[in-house]
């Protein structure tokens, strides 16, 4: 008996710290995708993941965020309250604060949508196959919440060639200070 509740101790305490470094989070389609708790951006700086339950999230975010960000809706073309914006700051998840895009990346693709050349981190943003509605697109995820943002296209301007369409939605803006 002493043998099995020792052993019993033993593979609880290891499954636990196996995975003490790993949740698991919904995407976009609720279904559960492990990640680990933490990621290295390319500045070497630990960026933590926020990992929140969907009640949370429903109180944190407005309507029309908390249904793009966390059930991978798309807002109207041409509704968006960041589309027209030409201030120069950085814009940033609406749901965890993660910075995303640079204003001097962003250019005018006359698609609906704020598009963006690069990211201003390539570790901020996931990149995950969508094939809903009979396409094949490229979906893009906030790296820290797993926030959906948008889609990334291959006909956008130098120097990338990539357009990212992002919902405004799913950005904040912080204003770069004078």
């Amino acid at each position: 008996m002493r043998t099995r509740i020792i052993s019993l101790v033993v593979i609880a305490f290891s499954a636990i710290s196996c995975n003490q470094a790993q949740t698991v989070t919904k995407n976009a389609e609720g279904k559960g995708e492990e990640l680990s708790a933490f990621f290295v951006n390319t500045q070497g700086d630990t960026i933590y993941r926020v990992i929140k339950d969907e009640d949370d999230w429903r109180t944190e975010l407005g309507k029309m965020e908390y249904d793009v960000l966390r059930n991978a809706a798309t807002e109207r073309p041409f509704t968006g309250d960041l589309l027209e914006n030409k201030a120069i700051g950085t814009y940033i998840c609406a749901a965890c604060k993660l910075p995303l895009f640079e204003s001097d990346t962003k250019f005018d693709s006359h698609c609906g949508w704020p598009s963006y050349f690069q990211a201003i981190d390539p570790t901020h943003i996931i990149e995950k196959e969508d094939t809903a509605y009979g396409m094949v697109r490229v979906e893009l995820l906030c790296a820290r919440c797993g926030g959906h943002l948008g889609h990334v296209f291959n006909d956008g301007p130098p120097p990338t060639g990539l357009r990212y369409c992002i919902n405004s939605a799913s950005l904040d803006f912080e204003k770069k200070e004078d």
